[in-house]
């Protein structure tokens, strides 16, 4: 693989909280090949209806899918035509199983609001959409450097704010005293779908949308 960053960025397959992301060493090649990976994110996003959400490109997270978890590239970009001045905004993720979509794959109800489903209520997302993340909208007009991610320092934070993991949090299920969207692990060896949607946070109504992902598939257990 071109450009591989095997030996700067490794998440063990399978493992429910991987390792912060790190650069083992200072490789000219892998370094410049990271730089250009994300410094084409931060393009602004032609308004195209076909946008959905992608697969983490494996220059920025190797081993992925793993067992329970899919990185994905936050929609850097991608709402900025949807936003209107003096506005909050947030980005919503939904997840549902590929086996579901022929049922219910909206993520609104009848008034534009988005929906609060949870992993529990949908079954893992076996019975349709359950919102995966809420967080901001990544700001494309002041994002962080890419340069940063030559410094072993502050690797783990670029790639934090450029991707998003879903399935990393292994314990807010059982947690009774979490109040925060739960993010569970994903099934091993399930067929995935995704969908990123802007709410604007004053009226509590969704503003834009992409497609569903295309399938994405865990990793089975050997």
């Amino acid at each position: 693989m071109e450009g591989s960053l095997q030996h700067q960025v490794t998440w063990q397959q399978g493992s429910a909280l991987p390792p912060r992301p790190f650069v083992a060493r200072s490789d000219s090649t892998d370094l410049a090949a990271l730089r250009s990976r994300l410094g084409r994110l931060l393009k602004p996003a032609v308004k195209d209806q076909s946008l959905r959400p992608q697969l983490a490109d494996p220059q920025l997270a190797t081993s992925n899918p793993t067992l329970t978890t899919v990185a994905l590239e936050k929609p850097f970009c991608m709402f900025d035509s949807s936003l209107s001045p003096n506005k909050s905004y947030s980005v919503y993720l939904y997840a549902m199983m590929e086996s579901a979509i022929a049922g219910s794959s909206l993520v609104t109800d009848h008034s534009g609001k988005p929906l609060n489903s949870t992993f529990q209520q949908m079954s893992g997302g076996q019975l349709g959409p359950y919102k995966a993340a809420v967080f901001s909208v990544p700001n494309c007009a002041s994002p962080p450097n890419p340069a940063d991610a030559a410094d072993i320092n502050k690797v783990a934070d670029v790639l934090k704010q450029y991707l998003f993991r879903v399935g990393d949090d292994g314990t807010c299920l059982h947690d009774p005293n979490f109040l925060d969207v739960c993010n569970p692990p994903l099934a091993p060896d399930t067929t995935y779908r995704f969908k990123y949607t802007l709410v604007d946070n004053t009226d509590g109504i969704m503003k834009d949308q992409t497609l569903w992902s295309d399938p994405i598939k865990t990793r089975r257990g050997d």
